[in-house]
């Protein structure tokens, strides 16, 4: 029976290099992570291809054929050729790597099951370093189905290849029991859904006797880590809000009363007064209010978060703003600062280009009580910030900051936690955002304040770049801002800025100074002089911004009025349209022009066709999760989402349905799973809590 907790570098015939190489690839550190890494799919060994039949348009093939010679060719560093028929014709096999334990597999005449991946070079097909099982010898594992698994070439290359994965996998299988891998699905939902039981559903996954079975086992699997997902971030939200005490929020005083009455610059659309009113209402209920705030670009999430801050200030609480970027944390205080200066608020900015004399005398204020709104960069989790009854945070842009990063800032609120709310302007998929963000309430800003017009949004081939131009030349001669933004490749920066600099000369010809000033920033610059380039453009001293970078979700500058997104058939749509947002801040006529070549992919035309027609920020998210699949929406990549091995939101919409209503049902039924048939979802549960920190009332 292996251990499951046993370190992987402690498996005979692992060791340290392999183990390192696992943890790098899969994060699989123990025996037990190796064994829940399963196969993506099975190779029927039934189905063997003679050596006449393939073509070099084959990929991957299975052949069984006898070896008729081999030879090293070259030094230790050579290679090793070997040829093989299996009556119809010849095949080469090639190793560059791992010649040593491969040599002394191969004799004439022996038969192998032979599968690889098709080399084709100078019309010669051969296969570069194929898998080889003996067709005579014991070590065959499956009588039918050969189990794949996803592997790098310097896992194969360190002798962690297929063979020896499969050989360690069926020692596994034979002997793992029922306690090493308890059951947690109630009984009647595996009667229900005729599931195998777990340990043979894991069993099967690795080596089906057919595909039929080895998708029962998938389904079952696949259904089990949707089912333990949703049942526990259920679990997390009932415990917080029937369990976790939070400050009450008792009276709608002066300060709120005052400003939405007197100062408020516009009237509320309906969906800021449902979202105020349920921000209300949590917060007044004596248990700590968590709360998720969606609102696409421009849908006036800052508002909302001040009308928050006034109700917990008008209860004598202090509040913190977080942003993730100096920019926007400067660009929050300026807002706030000159929409509440009527009411006499005591709000404050911390970042970490504070300077130390002013950073003492704040800190002394905020910890006295005398600084009512503290916004700020990760400068304000920092030890020394101590606030005197901190009693709402509020995060913007909350996947920007570690788990950890948002605990130490809760841990400055006693004796009780701070009321949540984290904000985010990159709209979720609704299946994506129970699986993400099922612990928190949500809440959705699904309408635009009234008077903005539509940002037009155009796509011109590099042949109409005088026109893109014609209109930015007409923008700006009635005062108006435009950014242009380039594709970064993180692996490619010398490229990007090459690219920069073609754009720049170009951009310099086109609008030459003095008339036109351009402003430009990207990944090699300091801190200070990114920031010194956007700080000239915010106050309108540039014409131009030019960047390889993303300008930030958040920034706001009004007087912007077109964005030019070069190459944009390289960017994903969530953050074609990020970029788009960050023009139409004002009143006045705002347009995307979409930059692209002539030759664009299936899914580049699909993104370019999305922007031109929609400016709905939920449908662009759903045809994104659609092409880039759910794993890499913006906004979700610490969300835990990773937990799946199998599971799929887009692929696998029904199986996650089913089981998002049985974890209802009896999480519903049982909150405390006291019920006997649910006793196994308890243990595995309580036992899931133990190993991971309980972030839950962090958001």
């Amino acid at each position: 029976m292996p251990d499951l907790d046993q370190p992987i570098e402690y498996v005979k015939g692992i060791g340290p290099r392999k183990a390192e190489l696992l943890k790098k690839a899969f994060s699989v550190t123990t025996v037990g992570d190796l064994i829940l890494q399963y196969p993506f799919r099975y190779i029927d060994k039934t189905n063997i291809t003679l050596i006449k039949n393939i073509k070099p348009t084959d990929e991957w093939v299975l052949i069984k054929a006898k070896v008729t010679n081999f030879d090293l060719i070259g030094s230790s560093k050579g290679r090793l050729v070997a040829f093989v028929t299996d009556g119809s014709g010849f095949m080469e096999l090639v190793w560059f790597q791992g010649i040593k334990w491969i040599q002394p597999m191969l004799a004439i005449g022996k038969e192998f099951l032979i599968y690889g991946k098709i080399n084709v070079f100078n019309n010669k097909i051969s296969l570069p370093h194929p898998e080889l099982e003996s067709n005579t010898s014991q070590d065959a594992i499956s009588e039918v189905l050969m189990p794949i698994y996803s592997t790098t070439d310097p896992l194969n290359r360190a002798g962690f290849d297929m063979k020896f994965r499969r050989g360690l996998m069926e020692s596994w299988m034979k002997s793992i029991t029922p306690y090493q891998f308890p059951e947690m699905l109630p009984e009647a939902l595996i009667n229900h859904y005729k599931f195998p039981a777990r340990i043979d559903a894991i069993r099967q996954m690795h080596f089906p006797k057919n595909l039929a079975e080895a998708t029962r086992a998938k389904d079952r699997l696949i259904f089990e880590e949707f089912f333990i997902n949703q049942a526990s971030l259920m679990i997390q939200k009932l415990y917080r809000k029937n369990n976790i005490k939070g400050y009450v929020f008792g009276q709608i005083g002066h300060y709120f009363n005052t400003f939405y009455k007197d100062h408020l610059p516009f009237e509320l659309t309906n969906a800021q007064k449902r979202v105020i009113k349920e921000i209300r209402i949590d917060s007044g209920s004596g248990f700590q209010l968590n709360r998720l705030l969606q609102g696409d670009v421009g849908s006036g999430k800052t508002i909302v978060a001040l009308m928050a801050s006034l109700i917990a200030i008008d209860n004598g609480y202090q509040v913190c703003i977080m942003a993730p970027l100096e920019i926007l944390a400067q660009q929050h205080f300026r807002s706030i600062k000159k929409l509440v200066e009527p009411l006499g608020l005591k709000v404050e900015l911390l970042t970490g280009s504070t300077k130390k004399k002013e950073r003492v005398e704040l800190l002394k204020r905020l910890e006295s009580g005398d600084i009512q709104l503290l916004i700020g960069t990760h400068a304000v989790i920092e030890p020394p910030v101590i606030f005197k009854q901190l009693g709402l945070v509020i995060i913007d842009e909350q996947h920007r900051f570690g788990v950890e990063q948002r605990a130490a800032l809760w841990r400055k609120a006693t004796p009780l936690p701070p009321h949540v709310i984290v904000m985010t302007a990159t709209p979720i998929p609704r299946t994506l955002a129970m699986s993400v963000y099922g612990d928190l309430d949500v809440s959705v800003i699904d309408e635009l304040p009234p008077g903005r017009k539509p940002i037009k949004t155009l796509h011109f081939h590099e042949m109409k770049r005088t026109e893109m131009e014609m209109l930015m030349h007409r923008e700006l001669a009635i005062g108006r801002q435009a950014f242009v933004v380039f594709p970064l490749i993180e692996e490619s920066e010398k490229v990007d800025l090459e690219n920069l600099q073609m754009g720049y000369d170009r951009l310099f010809i086109s609008f030459p100074p003095p008339k036109y000033q351009i402003s430009v920033v990207h990944g090699r610059m300091k801190a200070a002089d990114k920031e010194h380039e956007m700080q000239r453009f915010v106050k309108h001293q540039t014409n131009i911004l030019v960047a390889t970078t993303v300008i930030e979700v958040g920034v706001d500058i009004p007087n912007a009025s077109v964005m030019v997104i070069e190459n944009a058939d390289r960017f994903g749509l969530s953050q074609l349209h990020q970029l788009r947002g960050r023009v139409g801040r004002g009143a006045d006529q705002s347009y995307c022009i979409l930059m692209t070549g002539f030759k664009l992919s299936a899914d580049g035309k699909t993104r370019v066709k999305t922007m031109e027609e929609t400016d709905n920020g939920f449908t662009i998210a759903e045809v994104d999760m659609q092409l880039r699949g759910p794993g890499n929406i913006e906004g979700t990549q610490q969300s835990g989402s990773n937990e799946f091995q199998l599971a799929n939101l887009l692929t696998h919409q029904a199986i996650f349905k089913a089981a998002n209503d049985a974890a209802m049902k009896i999480i519903t039924e049982d909150p405390k799973l006291e019920k006997p048939q649910n006793k196994g979802l308890r243990e595995f549960l309580s036992t899931r809590f133990r190993k991971n920190k309980d972030w839950s009332k962090i958001g």
